[in-house]
């Protein structure tokens, strides 16, 4: 019989379920958006000779999660950092990224699952005036 943690840990989905939802839902919810919300393969598990090529090909460690490079409320784009809901935690690699992302001008942040994502999103993307949406 499983234990309550194992089965408290069952019910919050991975960090990569929760990406497939969140791109899922901004294409249908951001028709004029639709796949320019885009991934990384940076934390992708790969056998050695492919993660020696792509990282040779330009992958870095820490690079973040999620970018959509459409300009709004004085940033350049927005990227997200997703951490599981519980669990994630952020590597110094990561943390280096936000921080020099924000400096470059980008609205870099950590979401902590796709609620926290969704939001992060719907704020970034809303007009000020009640504009569209694209």
């Amino acid at each position: 019989m499983r234990s309550d943690a194992a089965r408290s840990r069952q019910l919050v989905p991975l960090e990569e379920q929760d990406q497939i939802a969140l791109v899922a839902w901004f294409d249908l919810a951001y028709p004029a958006l639709r796949g320019r919300l885009a991934a990384s393969s940076a934390g992708a598990r790969m056998r050695p000779r492919t993660a020696k090529r792509q990282k040779a090909a330009g992958m870095r460690a820490g690079f973040p999660d999620l970018c959509l490079l459409t300009p709004r409320k004085g940033f350049s784009g927005l990227i997200i950092e997703l951490k599981r809901l519980k669990g994630g935690h952020l590597e110094p690699e990561q943390a280096d990224w936000l921080e020099w992302l924000a400096r470059q001008g980008f609205m870099a942040v950590i979401c902590k699952g796709f609620e926290a994502a969704k939001a992060t999103i719907e704020d970034y993307l809303r007009e000020e005036q009640g504009g569209e949406n694209a």
